[in-house]
């Protein structure tokens, strides 16, 4: 088994299955995997939301592709990821027209965060446990020509799982010879739903990732194992507002709201703050979906994150 470095000195955005790898590799080898910040070329860390131009940003800056020898169509690629070093600042932004709240926000929030290996800091007395993942992580899928690097696919891609930290394990299906796997978009931390279209966006100086390969196994979309998160987040009172609506959406959309309302008139945050806080911290979760056509979506926040 051999062991290989990807830095991120080439980049590509998007999916393309005639793309030529940057790296061909055996089945159990490992990768350590440089990964730039999907705001890479067009803020830096003293940035202000008057300095984002978001029409500039062209896909998710993705580095690879990696091949692995003899993967073909109808195969599983097995990506165990080992560990992951981070780096020491981020970002969030609010885009106006965009996010699971696209008409409740007029104007771009951008919120730069700090912070070391173990927490982020937002406001005085609010800190996120850093829990680095990458939010694409896909093979190639079958179609040719570009396809945007957005949406999430069958074979992987934008994905947004928090819970592909250190330790987790992902299965993909193969559509193309090589398997042609490429990863990007890391975050810091992210709250199941990452309702702002934005997590805490970081970049990544090491995810090491070991790979295996499975022949003629089927499997027709992502899977994955993963282990527990933080130890903060099973020690902490949860605080949780509801949506019930006909439908998902409209459940999340009014469970997100009512957990802003919360934030605003108990934290004393602005709406902005709360939304990022949404995004970055709070989970969404179905807790009804069989009865009579109504839905319930709750939003959970981890009160553990108030530390003041």
């Amino acid at each position: 088994m051999t062991e290989h470095v990807l830095d991120a000195s080439e980049i590509h955005r998007g999916w393309d299955r005639e793309r030529t790898a940057r790296l061909t590799i055996d089945p159990g080898d490992t990768v350590h995997v440089e990964v730039r910040q999907v705001v890479d070329g067009f803020l830096t860390r003293d940035a202000t939301a008057e300095d984002v131009e978001f029409e500039r940003f062209q896909g998710h800056p993705l580095t690879g592709p990696i091949d692995i020898r003899d993967a073909e169509p109808g195969d599983v690629l097995e990506i165990h990821i080992e560990s992951i070093t981070v780096d020491d600042w981020g970002v969030t932004l609010i885009l106006p027209g965009a996010g699971l709240l696209p008409d409740d926000f007029d104007r771009i929030a951008l919120n730069i965060w700090e912070f070391d290996t173990d927490v982020a800091q937002f406001r005085p007395g609010i800190e996120i446990p850093v829990e680095p993942f990458c939010g694409v992580m896909g093979c190639a899928p079958a179609e040719f020509g570009h396809l945007s690097s957005a949406p999430p696919r069958r074979v992987g891609g934008n994905l947004d799982c928090q819970q592909l930290t250190a330790g987790a394990t992902l299965w993909l299906p193969v559509e193309v010879p090589g398997a042609r796997f490429s990863l990007g978009d890391a975050h810091a931390a992210q709250g199941d739903g990452e309702v702002c279209v934005t997590a805490i966006e970081t970049g990544l100086r090491d995810i090491t990732v070991r790979f295996d390969l499975h022949k003629d196994r089927p499997l027709s979309a992502p899977e994955f194992r993963h282990g527990v998160h933080a130890p903060v987040w099973d020690t902490t009172d949860w605080f949780a507002t509801t949506g019930v609506e006909d439908d998902l959406l409209t459940a999340a959309r009014a469970a997100v709201r009512r957990m802003i309302d919360h934030l605003v008139a108990e934290r004393g945050l602005s709406r902005e703050d709360a939304y990022i806080l949404c995004s970055v911290a709070v989970d969404l979760r179905i807790n009804e979906i069989v009865n009579a056509g109504r839905y319930v979506v709750s939003a959970n926040l981890p009160e553990a994150i108030f530390v003041g």
